[in-house]
């Protein structure tokens, strides 16, 4: 039984007791208590207000003036044109094609916008609710990977601040992205934007990248397409169709149904668009037509406005090169030294990838960064050698194209009659390339790269402006530019200074010499011929290019004074004082020559080549034109008589194969004693040209590789082009009499 509490029980009250209320404030307390609270909340907005403004001239703080947008200009191609206005390279820290807003299609636009940023033709820089939602799911997830950015936001960051994700950044982000929307049209903003952004491949803006990904301009891109490049900016990398398909893909199907929820496109629209390929058609860039006068420039234009400007300014530079004339001396070099590799015969000895590790799905040859078209010579990767075809790649085997094939004809020249005994899987080979097909696979020619290289460089004799330059067999493997850096003994190309020499000191091209045996102390000299012709006249001498009568010209004018000579001309090489000078055991470059042997039909003026006529800027106003130096090097006199001894040698001497092309010509074969090195430097009375043919290793030609052998032919069939459509030209002093009659004539 429960014990009972002697404590009292205290009854729960029925209702809740009525609170006793004072008597009412009067009205003037009322008033104070207002009052109180009101600058209470004055003192609270104040501080709100003065903590805002003072962030936002903290964050603000260094930021670019808008009207700075006003008169920007997105870092853009450097363009190169020859001397006819076509273009023939660019130069490019961000490849970047600006265009206008009608420039890029409708539906970019709409793609970009629904998957960007959907509010973009209402709000105000900024989108509240957008902020607000991904600062939530930021503070939620604990996290930052919620971003926020409108388009214009997106725009101040890419052009005015770095891409750091902090709380001071993005402030400053909106700040401007407000500040851009109160200065700007919409047009206007996604104009920038989409010239501005970075869409992977080193591509910047959506005109380069739908030229890059689809080989076509951004104005007719279609739905697929636009979808695929509006996917982008999220993640270039991340998303890049070349890189990561699958997730490139995915990212493009997810703009088509952003863009379907948003009701710019019809389900059946998107449905279609979703279930089409990525279709990209990604072309290898053509072959640079001039890559080693591209770099001279580029170097050139470095010296002048510096890195950065050569490659952000999108500055027009109208160069001296002649497109054409490129285009004939780039085939005239590959073509001379593969004729003289065929004459050699097939020495094999061709590297094989799969003995060193590699695999051929995997392997990728420099040679294949570029395309070459018929008439072009590749390196090519053998896939299958059967007695009677070679199969093989000039390209990566998951593109297009890039299979040839291989038959009996195409190896005959080397002797082996079947294929796999010549070749083997794996071996890389060079080949030219065909037009012809067999099977749809293009037919190719064997060839053979044992190393030997060529170059070239011929210039207006008038203006000194460069037409063209070739200096090497291949650029992808060798930027080396041999007619420009390479330093290589002359043999008798040198001799026009000895000569030029002798004919300052009296001597005339009628002047009889003997070509017999003679001593110059220890030194005893032999023709190349190793026989003596007796005597001969000047003319003769040097149009046959003998040794002996060179020697004695330069003992007796003084070894010393050729030297000078030598110099005068523009040579720069340090020329020892010793007699065998006199028959080109000396190095000079390719360059150098040409300038020199220019300055004989032009009546003793010497022209320094030059690259570069005109640097224009964007707006069209020019900041830079390059007038060439220009000085005498040698009176008219011994000009016009150096001219009769040079114009022999392509009528009856060692260049007697010019005279084919029946035109004024003149030049100098040269050809060093063990065959490493050989010259022809030889003009129009237009245009100087000069051709190298050696072994960069410096090794032997082979017996009777000459200069007429080798270079020669190059030459001839360059300027074959150079003279056409000049029937008429006449070197200085043709008009009135012929050199020989005035070189002969007594002075007065």
């Amino acid at each position: 039984m429960a014990a009972t509490s002697n404590q009292p029980v205290k009854a729960r009250p029925q209702a809740r007791a009525r609170r006793s209320v004072g008597p009412p404030l009067p009205p003037s307390r009322r008033r104070k208590l207002a009052g109180r609270s009101a600058i209470t909340v004055l003192i609270v907005l104040a501080a709100v207000t003065g903590s805002l403004a003072g962030l936002t001239l903290v964050y603000s703080v260094n930021l670019p003036q808008i009207d700075e947008l006003e008169q920007y200009r997105p870092s853009t191609i450097t363009d190169l044109y020859d001397r006819k206005g076509r273009i023939i390279g660019s130069f490019a820290l961000e490849r970047r094609e600006v265009v206008g807003y009608d420039g890029f299609a409708p539906v970019l636009r709409e793609a970009v916008i629904s998957i960007e940023d959907k509010n973009f033709d209402s709000h105000w820089g900024i989108n509240v609710f957008r902020v607000a939602g991904a600062a939530w799911h930021d503070i939620r997830t604990h996290g930052r990977g919620q971003g926020a950015s409108t388009l214009t936001m997106q725009l101040a960051r890419n052009l005015f601040l770095s891409s750091d994700r902090t709380v001071m950044r993005k402030v400053q982000e909106a700040y401007l992205a407000i500040q851009i929307e109160r200065a700007f049209t919409k047009q206007q903003i996604f104009t920038l934007y989409a010239n501005q952004i970075y869409l992977g491949s080193g591509n910047y803006g959506f005109e380069a990248a739908s030229e890059y990904f689809f080989s076509k301009h951004a104005r007719d891109l279609n739905l697929d397409e636009a979808a695929l490049l509006a996917g982008l900016p999220k993640g270039p990398v991340a998303f890049s169709p070349l890189l990561n398909p699958e997730r490139a893909l995915r990212r493009r199907n997810l703009v088509i149904s952003e863009m379907e929820s948003d009701g710019v496109i019809t389900h059946a629209e998107a449905d279609t668009a979703r279930s089409a390929p990525l279709g990209l058609r990604v072309a290898a860039p053509e072959s640079s037509v001039a890559p080693w006068f591209q770099e001279e420039v580029r170097r050139e234009l470095n010296k002048h406005f510096g890195s950065d400007e050569v490659h952000e300014a999108g500055l027009r530079v109208d160069t001296t090169l002649d497109l054409d004339l490129q285009k004939t001396a780039n085939q005239a070099v590959a073509d001379g030294v593969a004729a003289y590799e065929r004459r050699h015969g097939w020495k094999g000895k061709l590297e094989n990838i799969v003995s060193s590790g590699a695999t051929l799905s995997n392997y990728r040859h420099p040679d294949w960064a570029v395309v070459s078209g018929p008439g072009g010579y590749v390196h090519a990767l053998v896939t299958r050698a059967l007695p009677l075809e070679i199969d093989a790649l000039i390209g990566p085997p998951d593109q297009p194209g890039t299979e040839i094939i291989l038959v009996p004809p195409d190896w005959q020249w080397t002797g082996i009659r079947y294929g796999d005994t010549l070749v083997k899987p794996g071996d890389i080979i060079y080949v030219r390339l065909g037009a012809a097909t067999e099977a749809g696979l293009r037919r190719v020619a064997l060839e053979q790269d044992s190393g030997a290289q060529g170059s070239l460089l011929a210039i207006d004799n008038t203006s000194g402006d460069v037409l063209a330059m070739v200096g090497g067999r291949d650029y992808a493997l060798s930027v080396f530019n041999r007619a420009t850096q390479a330093e290589r003994q002359t043999g008798s190309s040198f001799k026009p200074y000895v000569y030029t020499a002798a004919v300052e000191d009296g001597v005339k091209p009628t002047d009889i010499i003997v070509d017999g045996p003679v001593r110059f102390g220890n030194y005893v000299p032999h023709n190349y011929e190793n026989d003596f012709k007796g005597p001969m006249t000047i003319a003769a001498a040097f149009a046959e290019s003998r040794n002996i009568p060179a020697l004695k010209l330069a003992e007796r004018v003084g070894i010393r004074n050729v030297i000078d000579v030598a110099h005068h001309f523009g040579v720069t090489s340090n020329i020892p004082p010793y007699l065998p000078i006199a028959l080109g055991a000396v190095e000079i470059t390719l360059e150098e020559q040409v300038a020199s042997y220019a300055v004989f039909p032009n009546d003793g003026i010497r022209v320094a080549p030059h690259l570069i006529r005109k640097v224009s800027n964007a707006d069209g106003i020019t900041l830079w034109e390059d007038a060439p130096a220009v000085n005498l090097v040698l009176d008219q006199k011994t000009a016009r008589t150096m001219m009769t001894l040079l114009r022999d040698v392509t009528d009856r001497g060692t260049g007697a194969a010019a005279a084919q092309l029946n035109h004024p010509l003149g030049g100098k074969t040269g050809t060093t004693s063990d065959f490493t090195d050989a010259w022809f430097l030889g003009f129009s009375p237009s245009v100087t040209c000069g051709v190298w043919v050696g072994y960069d290793s410096r090794e032997s030609l082979g017996k009777k590789e000459t200069g007429a052998a080798v270079a020669l032919p190059i030459w001839i069939n360059f300027m074959r082009a150079a003279i056409a459509g000049k029937p008429d030209e006449q070197f200085p002093g043709d008009q009135n009499s012929t050199p020989l009659d005035e070189a002969a004539a007594p002075a007065h």
